[in-house]
């Protein structure tokens, strides 16, 4: 195939970006997008160049489409995205793949029996300064890992928000906790709060213990006047401490990394490890995503984040959730 005949359907703030990327993209070809908001849908199809629809079987009835990013409301994942696989369409859906484990099996299997490709829009896998650390873990350049902290703070988002933090934010950590360690997960705790959010969850403290016995912890809420997304992974060489938004990775080397000490026998005197800076390509996220997306239709490969994924990470998001609300740790 030439170029990729791709829709974008819901045409909210990321769906916005998804219609950019995709008009931008050399073997791409932007044939659509749908929304209910008519408006909406006028005015980002003016901006590209491209078709409106207000409804999204009327657009595949009309439209010759090989792929489809949703980026409707977390309620209707399930829903939109069958109805796109049963047409033998490749879908990409933003995260979280549905709002329960039960429907994300359903978008699972169907693209299962279909035979289409269905990757779940977890963005941060495609973060430059993510692939650079997943690269040094897997280099062995912090030895041992003791632990993971993520934390992704921000104010209280603008868009339509029908679940809780733990699932629309913190479930971007849960699936990057589980990428960077590569261990099943043993256990989950959390604590959470619900502050100004009218119906769920807008604040979250949750630890997770994989079964290699390295820790995890996320800090995830929607009160924080300055948008943070850092992660920090500590082992027994020194610690990386990444931001997502700068795309900035920074290595602190132990001191006494390469010495043999017994901790329990001598009274150390530490200083603060050499700190260096690693350099790192910048790039978007969601365009590396999108390219990724159609790489994966035109040589048949498995995408990077498959339905598998997105299962696992809403399931460990709706394990927190229940540990929050009776209060105990929940074993996987």
């Amino acid at each position: 195939m030439d170029k990729l005949n791709v829709a974008v359907v819901g045409i909210g703030a990321m769906g916005k970006n998804h219609a950019r990327v995709c008009s931008s993209i050399k073997n791409v070809n932007l044939v659509a997008v749908c929304d209910t908001n008519e408006n909406t849908a006028k005015e980002i199809s003016e901006k590209y160049n491209t078709k409106c629809y207000l409804d999204c079987k009327r657009m595949l009835a009309k439209e010759i489409v090989d792929a489809v990013s949703v980026c409707v409301p977390t309620k209707l994942h399930k829903e939109v995205a069958i109805g796109i696989i049963k047409k033998g369409i490749n879908v990409l859906v933003e995260k979280p793949i549905a709002t329960t484990v039960s429907e994300a099996k359903e978008i699972i299997n169907e693209a299962k029996k279909k035979n289409v490709k269905l990757m779940i829009g977890h963005i941060e896998r495609f973060n430059p300064v993510v692939i650079e650390l997943k690269k040094r873990i897997m280099r062995n350049e912090l030895g041992k890992i003791y632990k993971v902290h993520s934390v992704r703070l921000s104010q209280f988002p603008k868009r339509v928000i029908d679940v809780g933090v733990i699932v629309d934010l913190a479930i971007h950590e849960i699936d990057i906790l589980k990428y960077l360690v590569d261990s099943k997960i043993k256990r989950v705790f959390a604590e959470t709060a619900q502050r100004i959010h009218s119906l769920h969850e807008d604040l979250l403290i949750g630890t997770i213990r994989f079964e290699n016995s390295i820790l995890g912890v996320i800090n995830a809420n929607w009160l924080t006047p300055k948008k943070v997304r850092e992660i920090t992974v500590t082992g027994e060489k020194g610690m990386f401490v990444a931001n997502y938004l700068s795309q900035e990775l920074y290595f602190y080397e132990k001191e006494f990394a390469q010495k043999s000490v017994d901790y329990n026998k001598k009274f150390i005197y530490g200083s603060e490890g050499k700190k260096t800076k690693i350099k790192i390509i910048n790039s978007e996220p969601l365009k590396n995503e999108l390219i990724s997306f159609v790489d994966c239709i035109r040589k048949n490969k498995e995408p990077l984040v498959t339905g598998q994924d997105g299962l696992e990470a809403l399931d460990i998001a709706q394990k927190l959730k229940q540990s929050a609300k009776e209060n105990r740790v929940i074993s996987i």
